[in-house]
């Protein structure tokens, strides 16, 4: 069971991942085309000024959770590093315990704040802001999933230990 977990986490990040290289490569063809045009043509497509801005709300939220998925957030470290193994440990559970509130605060502020941003249309291309900021209640929803996950690994005891500390310097 836990390998299967495992492998849909897995293909889910991978789907967010090349969610978010098509972000970059709308945010990237827009802004181009655009500059071209004003360069060029002394014209530009008005939608190349809100689609690539959505484009980057929705790379940045969906690399959270990829990062998180992937234990890539920054951190600093020095303090836990000194610590024995159980403080490390309970330093990670309160860690894990803080983002899961945050993000169940995310998820409920965005609910509270759901028929606002619903009735809300961007100015060009006259959609939802929904669909803009409707991505917080993925990254919310996700992240707090992820730590629950984390939480629950911790108190049946299968934590490693080279996970209780998040930042790995490379070099």
């Amino acid at each position: 069971m836990g390998n299967r977990l495992t492998a849909l986490a897995d293909a889910l990040t991978r789907a967010l991942e090349m969610v978010m290289v098509v972000c970059l490569a709308v945010m990237l063809v827009m802004v181009f085309g655009n500059v071209l045009l004003r360069l060029f043509f002394n014209t530009g497509i008005d939608l190349s000024e809100e689609i690539p801005r959505f484009a980057f709300v929705w790379m940045t939220f969906l690399g959270a959770i990829v990062g998180m998925r992937k234990r890539a957030h920054l951190g600093v470290d020095m303090l836990v590093q000194a610590l024995p193994v159980l403080g490390r440990k309970v330093c990670w559970g309160i860690s894990q315990a803080v983002m899961l509130v945050c993000c169940l605060y995310i998820v409920y502020g965005t609910w509270l704040q759901h028929e606002i941003i619903q009735g809300n249309a961007s100015p060009v291309a006259q959609i939802s802001m929904l669909w803009v900021f409707g991505v917080s209640y993925l990254t919310g929803t996700a992240i707090a999933l992820i730590c629950a996950s984390n939480l629950l690994r911790l108190f049946a005891g299968t934590v490693g230990e080279d996970e209780l500390i998040d930042v790995h310097e490379e070099g």
